[in-house]
């Protein structure tokens, strides 16, 4: 009963000095008497502001710019080389009669080749390598001036080759009166051309009579010679050699490139000196038209 008695009062104590510190508790209150006292219920818990998380802008991925390679030197250009054309030479000078030096002396050369009549290749354009040329024209179908232009010296590249009537063994002599030149021929090849002219085929008066200017042409042998110029009725005949009559092959100081004679066979002066003693009496001579 005792223990009973002493646990009552000891419940009682502790009942008091609850109390008396909840008294306590309430006259310790913050604030102004006047303020209303905040309602101690159950405690008001705020509820928790849920930020919306920020939602950061998903990073833009740029699609990757191909951008077209730049072409900096665009489409190869192709330059065409320079082409440099060299001037083309000078032609050659025409040469023609009073002309000297190293073209003259080239041309005697080639003409001597060809067997034209000029002999020396003295650089010096003279009658006779003047009467070459003429007689190159003659046989090659040119113009017969007697003078190198771009026409003769292309022919003299790629020449005419003349060939003889006869082919017969010796010597003989041919004129042929269509080109204007006289062949001398040995054993069937011509050793040397010269220029000719032959009867004009006008008309002349002689004793009174009109006659006819012309070459008789057929096979001949030289008759006679006179070895002096003779002067004749109708001029001057240099160291002639007949054929026929009074027809005959002599030296001349005029042997223009065209058909001039009475009837005689024209050549130069000098021809007739080179080849006079080559011509003994009975030597074929043939006349004809090519």
């Amino acid at each position: 009963m005792g223990r009973l008695a002493r646990s009552r009062r000891g419940a009682a104590a502790l009942v008091a000095a609850g109390l008396t510190a909840a008294l306590a508790l309430g006259a310790c209150s913050t604030g102004n008497a006047d303020e209303p006292a905040q309602s101690q219920g159950t405690a008001t818990t705020a509820a928790p502001t849920t930020a919306t998380p920020t939602t950061r802008a998903t990073p833009t991925t740029a699609a990757p710019t191909t951008a077209a390679p730049t072409t900096t030197r665009g489409t190869a250009t192709t330059v065409a080389p320079t082409t440099t054309t060299k001037p083309k030479p000078a032609a050659p000078p025409k040469l023609s009669s009073g002309a000297s030096g190293a073209q003259v002396k080239a041309l005697q050369h080639r003409l001597g080749e060809l067997g034209y009549q000029v002999q020396a290749a003295d650089g010096q354009f003279g009658g006779e390598t003047l009467h070459s040329v003429v007689a190159f024209q003659k046989v090659n179908r040119l113009g017969r001036d007697g003078v190198v232009g771009p026409i003769t010296r292309k022919a003299l590249e790629h020449p005419r080759t003349p060939r003889p009537r006869s082919t017969k063994a010796g010597f003989h002599v041919e004129a042929d009166l269509t080109l204007q030149v006289v062949y001398m021929v040995k054993d069937g090849k011509i050793q040397e051309i010269l220029d000719a002219s032959s009867a004009s085929g006008q008309t002349y008066t002689v004793d009174g009579d009109v006659r006819l200017a012309v070459t008789p042409q057929g096979s001949f042998v030289i008759q006679r010679k006179i070895d002096a110029w003779r002067k004749s009725k109708l001029g001057l005949l240099y160291r002639p050699a007949y054929f026929t009559g009074g027809y005959a092959l002599h030296g001349a100081y005029s042997v223009p490139p065209f058909p001039a004679s009475h009837g005689c066979i024209r050549i130069t002066t000098t021809a007739m000196d080179r080849w006079f003693a080559k011509l003994p009496v009975g030597t074929p001579f043939l006349v004809y038209r090519s």
